[in-house]
């Protein structure tokens, strides 16, 4: 699966993400109570903010997944940790589908990290799923990702994993 990206236009794409978090399998996005008008601001507020962006994965050019990276050192996880340069943090979202696809996710997150690390600067990935999210769990750690430590934040008890470049090449064999 071949995917490209896009800058998330928080206008023009704010009824195809609001369809998106506030679906049922998007629970773990803590979005199911949103209005359109909820999403639109949410993202642009990312959008304005040097420290994060969000962009939408496209296959085809049409929509397929949302990806947010976030400097961490700034957003998510202040006072949770303690970043070392080249830390970026990065959320994925998969859509609810009545065609799945086998191994989808797993292609979107491999295309999400091998995103990341296009940028020299990238040095390690940082995430904080809902230690209760399994499926996502076993996503990461099949791209690299080693869990740390479990961590309190506000909204959730958060499962903090590290992936190095190295790491995300051995588990992948996918060259950046």
């Amino acid at each position: 699966m071949t995917f490209t990206f896009r800058p998330l236009d928080p206008l023009r794409d704010a009824e195809l993400l609001h369809r998106w978090v506030t679906h049922p399998k998007a629970a773990f996005w803590m979005m199911q109570d949103a209005k359109l008008e909820d999403v639109e601001r949410a993202y642009m507020e990312i959008a304005a903010d040097e420290h994060q962006q969000a962009l939408l994965g496209l296959q085809d050019g049409v929509p397929v997944f949302l990806m947010e990276y976030y400097d961490p050192r700034y957003r998510e996880l202040v006072g949770l940790y303690e970043p070392l340069p080249g830390d970026v943090g990065m959320h994925f979202l998969t859509p609810a589908t009545e065609t799945p696809v086998h191994g989808f996710t797993r292609a979107v997150i491999t295309a999400v990290m091998a995103r990341l690390f296009e940028d020299p600067a990238v040095a390690r990935v940082v995430v904080e799923p809902d230690v209760s999210n399994t499926a996502v769990h076993a996503l990461n750690e099949a791209v690299g990702f080693v869990p740390e430590r479990e961590i309190q934040k506000p909204e959730k008890m958060a499962l903090l994993s590290f992936c190095t470049r190295e790491q995300f090449l051995h588990a992948t064999a996918v060259s950046v």
